[in-house]
C-alpha cells in the first residue's frame, strides 16, 4: 500500500486526545466556559489531567489566577453549544446565558459544574511549571460527577476546522488490567 506525506500542521487531527470538554472557570465574580480538546490523562490515582489552554484565551488568565476549573464532558446533543462556546469570548459574553446552560455549584472548587453535561470533573492546578513555555497545565481531579441517567453518552472528538468525530460504539476485549 502506497503512503503519502501528511502536513505536519495537521498531525493533531490524527492524535486527537479524547472527548471535547467544556472548561469552566470563575474569576472576579464571573463564571466562564471555554471549549477545549487538547488534554490527556497523565495518572490514574490521583487522577491527573494535562491540558493546553492558549495564553490568548480569557480562561487562561482565570486559571492562572485561581488555579481551579471544572472539566465538563458534553455529549453529542450539545454539539451546537460546544462549537458556539468555542467561537466567542467570555470577555464579551455570558456563555451560560447565551447557550442556555445551567451552572451548578461544585463542592471542592469555585467554578460551576454544567448541569447538561454527562460528567463534571472538579480540578485544581497541581503543576504549572510548563505553563510559561507551553501553556500546559497539570490538573488534579478532586471530585468527579456523572449523570447516571445518561447511558452510553456519545462524545465529541475534535478533528480540526469544524470537523468532529462522534464516539459511541464500544467493544470489549479480554484484558488482564484491573
Amino acid at each position: 500500500m502506497a503512503k503519502k506525506t501528511f502536513p505536519l500542521s495537521r498531525v493533531y487531527q490524527l492524535l486527537e486526545p479524547g472527548p471535547v470538554v467544556l472548561v469552566t472557570t470563575a474569576h472576579k465574580g464571573k463564571a466562564n466556559i471555554m471549549t477545549q480538546s487538547w488534554h490527556t490523562m497523565m495518572e490514574f490515582e490521583p487522577p491527573l489531567v494535562g491540558c493546553v489552554i492558549s495564553g490568548r484565551n480569557h480562561s487562561f488568565d482565570a486559571l492562572v489566577a485561581t488555579r481551579e476549573c471544572v472539566l465538563s464532558i458534553p455529549s453529542v446533543e450539545l454539539a451546537k453549544q460546544v462549537v458556539g462556546i468555542g467561537n466567542c469570548s467570555g470577555n464579551k459574553v455570558d456563555k451560560f446565558k447565551k447557550f442556555k446552560l445551567t451552572p451548578l455549584p461544585a463542592s471542592q472548587v469555585a467554578p460551576p459544574l454544567i448541569a447538561e453535561c454527562y460528567a463534571n470533573l472538579e480540578c485544581r492546578v497541581t503543576d504549572s511549571r510548563m505553563v510559561n513555555k507551553y501553556n500546559f497545565f497539570v490538573l488534579e481531579v478532586v471530585k468527579a460527577w456523572i449523570d447516571p441517567a445518561m447511558k452510553n453518552p456519545r462524545t465529541l472528538h475534535h478533528q480540526g476546522k469544524g470537523v468532529f468525530m462522534v464516539g459511541g460504539d464500544t467493544i470489549k476485549l479480554p484484558s488482564k488490567m484491573k
